[in-house]
């Protein structure tokens, strides 16, 4: 067998496009017309959420006078039309997907958001990175359950544990950690708790093909 990682697998917001901002900006602006204010306090408890976890919380906490379904559907109408504008890459994204597919190892882009989300998002990614996208609507339980970083894997037909993640979040790490993948995350409003399959680094850029084969 060669040096793992046998392949690398991608969260999106947060980790290659800088659109956790956007979503928590999205959901201020839509709480303060009906007259919440959703104060910072409030981020780490949407960060890195699926969208139905977030809505309900949000719902929660502000009472307003919307069904989970219309919250949600404001919140992807305005993301999908602000994201379909195209993003920047964090830096250091575009240039870890090139060396990962100049030396041949698969990768994947899991993300907990919806179907529509992802797809707004990869134009400015490139969809040719990956070999297959997983969104929150393609599995049954989303993270940070391990269902979508084990069917990634299964996908690519490689074992999560020959697999690194790579991550931003609490849920998104959780799932792959319960994969049983090992994790490299860019903890950004939340702190992430020690794992001996967790690694921390400060920003994407850090991260390079020894690095990730430094891992195993």
């Amino acid at each position: 067998m060669h040096s793992p990682p046998d392949a690398v697998l991608f969260d999106m917001d947060g980790t290659l496009i800088d659109s956790e901002p956007i979503w928590f900006d999205t959901e201020v602006a839509i709480l303060a017309e009906f007259g919440y204010r959703l104060g910072p306090e409030h981020w780490p408890r949407v960060l890195g959420q699926p969208n139905e976890v977030a809505v309900a919380y949000l719902l929660e906490v502000s009472g307003i006078p919307l069904t989970p379904e219309q919250l949600n559907m404001r919140i992807e109408d305005a993301m999908a039309e602000r994201l379909g504008q195209g993003m920047d890459l964090i830096p250091g994204a575009k240039e870890l997907l090139t060396a990962l597919g100049s030396v041949g190892t698969p990768t994947a882009l899991v993300s907990a958001s919806s179907r529509r989300i992802v797809d707004a998002c990869l134009a400015s990614i490139g969809p040719h990175h990956f070999r297959f996208t997983i969104s929150g609507d393609d599995v049954t339980l989303s993270k940070p359950e391990p269902e979508p970083y084990m069917k990634a894997a299964r996908l690519l037909d490689v074992e999560p544990e020959r697999c690194v993640v790579i991550e931003d979040s609490p849920n998104g790490t959780a799932s792959g950690i319960a994969a049983g993948c090992r994790v490299v995350a860019i903890p950004h409003a939340a702190v992430l708790p020690p794992h001996p399959r967790l690694t921390t680094v400060d920003s994407i850029a850090a991260v390079n093909l020894d690095t990730l084969r430094a891992l195993f």
